[in-house]
């Protein structure tokens, strides 16, 4: 569906619904401007661009440089921090 800028002021509500079943484009100056998306749909771009959720990364991390991690761990419980400001490695 496409709109004008002054439709979507105009009936806002209105096209804010019918963006859940379809992308709403809104023209300004008779060019695509802006695109209306259910949130749903938005989530599932901004997933599919980043491969991955926040928590897979996280988790893989983890998994990667866990031997290093533990290592700074240790260290860290040993010597303490070497400069105020420094904080310990945390998993998570």
């Amino acid at each position: 569906m496409q709109i004008t800028a002054t439709e979507a002021k105009n009936r806002f509500g209105y096209f804010c619904s019918q963006a859940k079943g379809e992308p709403v484009i809104v023209e300004k100056d008779g060019r695509p401007d802006t695109v209306l998306l259910g949130y749903e749909e938005f989530q599932a771009l901004t997933m599919a661009a980043r491969g991955k959720s926040l928590s897979a990364r996280k988790k893989e991390f983890n998994e990667t440089y866990r031997d290093w991690l533990d290592a700074q761990n240790r260290e860290f419980e040993k010597n303490g921090l070497w400069c105020e400001g420094s904080v310990a490695w945390q998993q998570g």
